[in-house]
């Protein structure tokens, strides 16, 4: 087949597809949508617009992608409003059929005057707008600025090894091979992805020893400053504290995550977490049996206790946020 025959057969598939949504949703009586505007690689500001609607033949909830349409300027609301409203008219979706709609609270969105949700609410008094549970679950994670610094200097030297240089990169992963290390590289860290850092961090932790060998056999400053950082017992507490912690955290996100998940799944997925964080606050002050890293780096020699304080800021955190707010899963993955 050949490439322009490939490129009709898509487009028809994909008109096939289109059409078979846009008739699902004139049979439903409303619909809700999820928005989220986010920055690709080229800097340009991308609108992408969720929607969720139950299908009467089907008997369940449908859930996908209405479209995306890009931000040629500026990100106001109203820029972000008259996107969605051109999704609309051209989708045949009156305004008032849209009884709800989730988005990551930023000020373009949610804004008392100007923002997209209010301006949709001048053409929908009873729209009711939410905040996506899973962003909710991250600004609880925000660490403080002890742990923030070690998390920073982390990224900092993981991109050192990995992104400075090709060629110390290349000898960076020839080491690992040769000392049969369990991983032969470094993650690196994208500041899109929620998960990221969690599994840069995992990745480190599981070759810790093997990255300040070669550190210290590298010859500058930054290397030297990077190898007193592997050798300062606390600030490693503190990594390894992050590596069980966001381990813990990543659990929760990806329980958030996926299609047809109700609000009572959500919620009961949160509260859970909830009373585990209790369970972490007492561990710590004990064995450590809930954190690995913790457990193999202090080897029961140093207290750790301090780091309850993480720990019960989460909580507190996570209680309001589940007591205090309405959610809708906007990340349908």
């Amino acid at each position: 087949m050949s490439a322009s025959s490939a490129t009709k057969e898509s487009e028809m598939l994909t008109q096939d597809v289109l059409a078979q949504l846009d008739e699902a949703i004139h049979k439903v009586p409303c619909v809700g949508l999820a928005v989220d505007e986010s920055t690709d690689v080229s800097d340009n500001a991308q609108l992408l617009v969720y929607v969720r609607f139950f299908n009467q033949e089907k008997k369940e909830f449908c859930e996908d992608v209405l479209g995306v349409t890009p931000l040629k300027t500026s990100t106001r609301g109203e820029d972000i409003y008259l996107a969605i409203r051109e999704m609309l008219t051209q989708r045949g979706i009156e305004p008032k059929q849209v009884v709800s709609i989730t988005t990551d609270g930023a000020p373009a969105m949610i804004g008392r005057e100007k923002g997209a949700v209010a301006r949709m609410k001048e053409d929908n008094p009873e729209l009711i707008s939410y905040h996506c549970i899973i962003h909710q679950s991250v600004l609880c994670s925000t660490l403080s600025d002890e742990h923030a610094e070690v998390m920073n200097t982390m990224m900092k030297m993981i991109n050192f090894l990995r992104a400075s240089s090709s060629y110390q990169h290349r000898m960076l992963r020839e080491f690992l091979r040769e000392v049969d290390a369990n991983a032969d590289d470094l993650l690196l860290h994208n500041n899109v992805r929620w998960l990221s850092k969690g599994r840069v961090l995992e990745r480190f932790w599981s070759i810790r020893r093997e990255v300040a060998a070669f550190m210290e056999e590298l010859r500058s400053q930054k290397a030297t400053e990077f190898s007193l950082f592997l050798k300062d017992e606390k600030r490693m507490d503190n990594v390894a504290f992050l590596v069980d912690i966001t381990s813990h955290l990543n659990e929760l996100n990806l329980k958030l995550q996926g299609k047809d998940n109700t609000i009572c799944e959500l919620m009961t997925a949160v509260r859970s977490f909830q009373r585990k964080l209790e369970v972490f606050k007492e561990d710590l002050q004990g064995d450590c049996a809930h954190f690995p890293a913790v457990q193999d780096q202090v080897q029961g020699q140093r207290d750790v206790s301090s780091f309850g304080d993480f720990v019960e800021r989460n909580k507190s955190r996570i209680s309001v946020t589940s007591d205090g707010a309405k959610f809708f899963c906007c990340n349908p993955k």
